[in-house]
């Protein structure tokens, strides 16, 4: 392979596997900016897969290429509709953070396959034949050296993704209800003195990782694995959360950690296709993804500055 094929190879490969980190840390992101700590991404993810599929093998039929498209949009809206136990949970009744988010995680996945079996009477479901598949840019695809690295043959969810990341950067720190969710997470008291409801915004950030985080789900089990069952979502959530650490807390941060993550969990697909990677044994690369993971936490998790008031409960005073 000349270094063009190596370098698209490469970088589809990175995409596909990015889309689904970016758009569940981009959640992570908005949840913990007002004031909430969601370690339940893995939960949502797994319910966003579970819908996502199952809305997929129901309609592909009708629906055809718009099939995965609009069951990505339903697996999001039902991580949200999960996502509200960790809302009330936290807000309303002020329970620990990490535990009801843990709680989300061990949830999730029997659920999804007890429903599974009550749909299907098997464990898990077939695969869907409506998917994701590759998306080539009219006119972009056709730029020399650059077009067939980035736009030909290309995950368009990555590029959707992408976009998105930069669109809620812009929300988040440049608009009035940025700067009022920021405040939530930062210091929900001064906030409260302002007027602004802390309890609605908390209620915002929680359940736009619970949409993010189903939509990611979405977008892993019909780009990637093909079909639901109880493995299907496994480190993906918590790959999500150490996006978000890596990338300080913020959605451009996040994004561009979310496809370093990706990058590495491509190279244990596509290594050995390439020089001198195709050398190391594979279970090397299959926990690789895994390990910088650790490593990533370990090296930048003190250095990183979460909000003041992150993982803190607020009780409004009477």
């Amino acid at each position: 392979m000349n270094f063009i094929t190596i370098m698209a190879l490469i970088v589809s490969s990175t995409l596909v596997y990015s889309a689904p980190l970016i758009l569940t840390s981009l959640g992570g992101v908005y949840s913990e900016n007002s004031g909430i700590v969601n370690i339940g991404l893995e939960g949502i993810m797994t319910i966003g897969a579970f819908a996502a599929i199952v809305f997929n093998l129901s309609f592909a039929s009708s629906l055809g290429s718009l099939a995965p498209w609009i069951a990505a949009l339903v697996g999001g809206i039902a991580g949200l509709i999960f996502s509200i136990l960790h809302a009330v949970a936290t807000i309303n009744f002020h329970a620990d953070h990490i535990i009801s988010g843990t709680v989300l995680n061990i949830m999730a996945p029997p659920l999804g396959v007890f429903l599974i079996k009550a749909i299907y009477d098997k464990g898990q479901t077939e695969n869907i034949t409506a998917n994701f598949g590759y998306f080539s840019f009219p006119g972009l695809s056709s730029i020399p050296v650059i077009g067939p690295i980035f736009f030909k043959n290309t995950s368009a969810p990555a590029w959707i993704a992408i976009l998105l990341a930069i669109f809620m950067w812009w929300l988040l720190y440049k608009t009035r209800f940025g700067l009022r969710l920021r405040s939530c997470g930062e210091n929900p008291q001064a906030a409260d003195t302002m007027g602004i409801n802390v309890y609605k915004m908390r209620y915002i950030g929680v359940l736009t990782s619970g949409f993010m985080g189903g939509l990611g789900g979405a977008i892993f089990a019909e780009a990637i694995s093909g079909n639901f069952s109880i493995s299907t979502i496994v480190g993906q959530g918590f790959m999500a959360l150490a996006a978000v650490i890596f990338g300080k807390w913020n959605p451009i941060g996040a994004m561009l950690s979310s496809v370093f993550f990706g990058f590495a969990q491509s190279l244990s697909i596509i290594g050995n296709q390439l020089p001198i990677i195709s050398n190391i044994p594979a279970v090397y690369m299959q926990i690789a993804p895994y390990v910088l993971t650790i490593i990533v936490l370990v090296l930048f998790l003190g250095k990183s500055v979460a909000p003041a008031a992150d993982g803190i409960n607020y009780i409004k005073s009477k």
